[in-house]
């Protein structure tokens, strides 16, 4: 019985789905027919468009039924599917994206595909009836040029991962990437130029960390402008918390407006980052206004983060989020006017006739009289909204997003003394461990009702790891850094690519593919081998252990060789090298319950920059006999620090106020 969302979306359509494994194949293959492999999720609005005008129409699904044996997959609980088929459209020279729909030999093998096609011929793109009359044809009539392609896409399929993308990172390749990334930024409204505009918190990550380390105010004011456009537009929701996918237009106006884990959790991390630095009250509001949705609409009961939000309700995109002018005048009555004036809400609208509420026009915060007045409207909004039909929830709990979540919910909660967040990210993580680890501690990607799925990715395992050294950070409890030491041994073993270096991104024990994936480039987060990169260098500096520091260093030279050449997609794997090579070690040694220690802690996630390792040790308690601070002790029995980088420790200090003095002079 499949848990999924977005399969179970599609359990009463007339076509006849299969969900991926070997009996659909095998059902391929006695039967002879090729397979419609069509992939997606449970908030993609054009897989419901798609659902909407093929898959529930009768006479298309009867041609569907008649010439193929048809497999639906949730890219979010198989990604790994999604990877491989997702990589041989695009070797088909086409855009990718989903919903994906792909024309494969019983064997599993591709051999032509696309994303969404219309009902009828449209645009100059064929009809889906056609495109499927005309594929079976081909399959059935020309198979010379069906293997043609299958060994085409196979070939190049398998090259990918066995490329050899070995190298080393230029000298000065962070600055280097900076300001490659300025001449493509959006000088007016922030993110890269153009439409549509995605978050993408790993790349503007570059640029904050060049601006940090070399005082580039170019770098400092891109990252600051697109953080400020990204709160105050129509991307964010205004009314009731967290940010969008993606912007459909240039101006973060008018989002694609399903709601994602993974987006929430990277923006908070960086926005956490920046505010570090600058204080902006607005950052400060944005992360407590989205962990408000995150608590009220995203948490499970016992533990964990849900995935998505749907950007449809009611068959219609956005209308749950959008507003008529004589809606906020119902609710807000003598109130309405101030409220309209500061979110552009008109009587005509600001998108296809309706408003989507957003504060482009001034992009500052008013008085603190003024802001409170609008909380209060925001307020009486939501619960009118809350009365309307919600978007669908999509209530999958995946380990690799929980990590990323977990890890902003620590950043966050010590920077902002926020004690509720580190308790629900603790209590996320406690799921993960009690409900997503097989009998032999392995992780698991995803779980539903009840039911985990047996395949983790690499990205589980990065993910996990760094939630869980966050954790240590904070609290100083050992187990949390056993088990990202466990985590690492688990993923070198059934990961690592013996030959080149690197993870790849399934298990060695996966039999379901055709292919195992392997590389570093970002998507929406920052890669799997850029995660475990950064994981793998918190590690060598925490423990002293030599083989999480050559992991890290070969996994980074594995893929640098593609620097030059696609440095837009190596953000996070710039970023980990970053962290690998200028640590930033911040010692804490004294008694673990003094009253004292909670502030040093707080104080160091709060003050140092991106690259913080923070340990915290009794005194007496010895480091590892390589590390820089190995052998100091506490001052007259008080809590003292020490921060050191590059085998180099500063004088120590015993408050503080003092180690925040301190820190600013490790930002970069």
């Amino acid at each position: 019985m499949e848990t999924s969302p977005y399969l179970l979306q599609h359990a009463d359509n007339p076509v006849h789905w299969q969900p991926w494994g070997p009996a659909a194949l095998a059902m391929a293959a006695k039967e002879n027919k090729p397979i419609l492999l069509s992939v997606g999720y449970a908030a993609c609005h054009w897989c419901h468009v798609m659902a909407h005008e093929s898959f529930e129409n009768p006479a298309i699904a009867g041609v569907m039924n008649r010439l193929f044996i048809n497999i639906k997959v949730d890219r979010e609980e198989r990604p790994d599917i999604d990877t491989i088929y997702q990589s041989a459209v695009a070797l088909l020279g086409q855009q990718g994206g989903w919903p994906l729909t792909m024309f494969l030999t019983p064997g599993g093998d591709p051999f032509w595909g696309g994303t969404y096609f219309p009902p009828t011929p449209s645009m100059g793109r064929p009809g889906f009836p056609q495109v499927l009359e005309r594929v079976s044809e081909i399959y059935n009539t020309d198979q010379a040029t069906v293997e043609q392609n299958r060994q085409a896409l196979t070939r190049r399929l398998k090259a990918m991962s066995e490329q050899d993308q070995s190298g080393a990172l230029p000298p000065g390749h962070l600055e280097k990437m900076a300001g490659q990334l300025l001449t493509y930024m959006d000088k007016r409204d922030g993110g890269l130029q153009g439409a549509p505009k995605f978050p993408q918190p790993h790349l503007y990550e570059v640029l904050w960390r060049a601006a940090l380390k070399t005082g580039d105010s170019n770098a400092r004011a891109a990252v600051i402008k697109t953080l400020t456009h990204l709160c105050q537009g129509g991307i964010y929701d205004h009314i009731g918390g967290g940010f969008s996918r993606y912007s459909t237009d240039a101006r973060w106006l008018a989002p694609h407006f399903e709601k994602m884990l993974y987006d929430n959790a990277l923006l908070i991390q960086l926005l956490t980052q920046v505010w570090r630095e600058t204080g902006d009250p607005l950052f400060h509001v944005r992360i407590e206004e989205t962990f408000d949705w995150l608590v009220r609409e995203m948490t499970a009961p016992d533990g964990g983060f849900f995935s998505s939000l749907d950007a449809d309700s009611e068959g219609e995109e956005g209308k749950f989020y959008v507003w008529s002018r004589a809606e906020i005048d119902a609710a807000l009555a003598e109130n309405s006017a101030f409220f309209c004036e500061t979110y552009d809400i008109t009587s005509y609208g600001n998108w296809e006739g309706v408003n989507i509420p957003n504060r482009l026009n001034s992009l500052e915060l008013l008085t603190d009289n003024e802001e409170e007045r609008l909380k209060q409207d925001r307020g009486k909004l939501l619960e009118v909204r809350e009365r309307r039909l919600r978007p669908s929830l999509d209530d999958k709990i995946l380990a690799d997003w929980n990590g990323m979540m977990i890890q902003a919910a620590v950043e966050a909660g010590m920077t902002f003394d926020r004690a509720d967040w580190i308790k629900a990210a603790e209590k996320a993580f406690a799921f993960v461990l009690s409900e997503m680890l097989t009998a032999e501690g392995r992780l698991q990607h995803a779980w539903r009702a009840g039911r985990a799925t047996p395949h983790a990715m690499i990205d589980d395992y990065a993910h996990m790891m760094r939630a869980a050294i966050a954790l240590f950070e904070a609290s100083g409890e050992s187990h949390y850094l056993k088990h990202a030491l466990r985590w690492a041994e688990i993923a070198h073993r059934h990961y690592w690519d013996q030959n080149q270096g690197g993870y790849f991104l399934t298990a060695d024990d996966a039999d379901d593919l055709i292919v195992r994936t392997r590389n570093a480039q970002d998507a929406a987060v920052p890669s799997g081998n850029a995660t475990m990169a950064a994981a793998l260098s918190q590690l060598c500096y925490l423990t002293g252990n030599v083989q999480c520091r050559d992991r890290a260093e070969a996994t980074i030279l594995a893929f640098s060789g593609d620097f030059e050449r696609n440095f837009f997609h190596l953000a996070g794997l710039v970023n980990a090298y970053d962290l690998l090579a200028n640590a930033t070690q911040i010692i804490l040694i004294g008694p673990p319950d003094h009253r004292d220690m909670d502030a040093f802690i707080r104080t160091a996630f709060r003050s140092a920059g991106p690259n913080r390792v923070i340990q915290a040790l009794e005194d007496g308690e010895q480091l590892h006999k390589d590390h820089p601070a190995f052998g100091k002790t506490a001052i007259d029995g008080r809590i003292t620090a020490h921060v050191c980088r590059n085998q180099t420790c500063s004088q120590p200090v015993t408050s503080p106020e003092e180690l925040e003095i301190l820190l600013r002079e490790y930002k970069a």
